[in-house]
């Protein structure tokens, strides 16, 4: 009879060992293939990331939301005419050069507006010059390899009992799913972020219409720290993904197969919640609202 048990024995941990195995193989390709893209995607300007969709949302912001900031810029530019006039002691002190004033603050604001993408896109060419900097500095290899992470991994397993084996089992199935669906919020961040980009870019004119006012003006200052806080959004997905690389090389060591497993879990959960987090994070440095 025992002999019997353990030919049964030795057939199921067989069975549990090919299954972990065939687990643990290309346990974070789907996260490493996301990762690897991150640096590419966060640092392209808009045109350069999808240029059709850039030619649309230009489109539709030169030929539907200009002549809206057109109208908006008159009804800011003849407030701030009245203003000026009521400042000065209800005509009492009554100044031409006032009018000199009033022209040239139009004419800026004037400029602003036609030159909001020039204005925009710029913000992006300096973001984007930081990031290709800040890459080539700081990422290192964040791809991970649980057959690296464990050394000799199969012979631990076999130094395994039946309990534990079907245990890590089950944890390996449990953690691919988590791994698809880190990757997953991954993309959604991510690519989430450049359609951020292009919806928030759209609507430039209207706040930059606003800028020659003090009282209106605030709008367009807003827009600008917020604009500035998504360009260099990208410069801290970078560095987050720079300080990933880093955790993923402390944890070469482990000889634990359950540990090392759920570090490597852990680590990319933590990339995860960080790399959702620039956003109010940049906001909080430029001081968007």
């Amino acid at each position: 009879m025992n002999f019997i048990w353990d030919k049964i024995t030795e057939w199921l941990k067989g069975l549990l060992i090919s299954g972990i195995m065939g687990n643990l193989e290309g346990l974070f390709d789907s996260v490493n293939e996301k990762i690897n893209e991150v640096a590419g995607t966060v640092g392209a300007t808009p045109q350069s990331w999808n240029g059709s969709v850039f030619n649309m949302i230009k489109s539709l912001s030169e030929n539907v939301i200009v002549p809206i900031a057109g109208i908006i810029l008159t009804f800011v530019m003849c407030y701030e005419l009245i203003q000026m006039v009521i400042d000065k002691n209800s005509f009492h002190d009554f100044e031409t050069f006032m009018f000199f004033k009033w022209v040239f603050k139009t004419f800026l604001a004037v400029l602003i507006v036609t030159n909001t993408w020039n204005i925009i896109m710029g913000i992006f060419d300096v973001a984007h010059n930081v990031v290709n900097q800040a890459a080539g500095v700081i990422v290192s290899e964040a791809s991970l390899d649980i057959s690296n992470v464990v050394t000799d991994m199969e012979a631990s397993l076999q130094a395994m009992d039946i309990g534990p084996l079907f245990g890590l089992w089950f944890q390996t199935l449990l953690v691919g799913m988590i791994s698809w669906i880190l990757s997953v919020c991954i993309f959604i961040i991510v690519y989430g972020r450049m359609i951020e980009v292009y919806l928030v870019t759209s609507l430039g004119p209207i706040p930059l219409a606003t800028m020659a006012n003090h009282e209106w003006g605030h709008m367009g200052q807003n827009y600008l720290r917020s604009l500035l806080a998504l360009a260099f959004q990208a410069f801290l997905i970078i560095v987050c993904v720079a300080i990933y690389a880093v955790l993923v090389q402390t944890i070469s060591v482990e000889s634990d197969v359950i540990a090392a497993v759920w570090t490597c879990i852990g680590y990319s959960v933590l990339l995860c919640f960080t790399l959702f987090k620039t956003s109010s994070l940049s906001k909080v440095v430029f001081g968007a609202h």
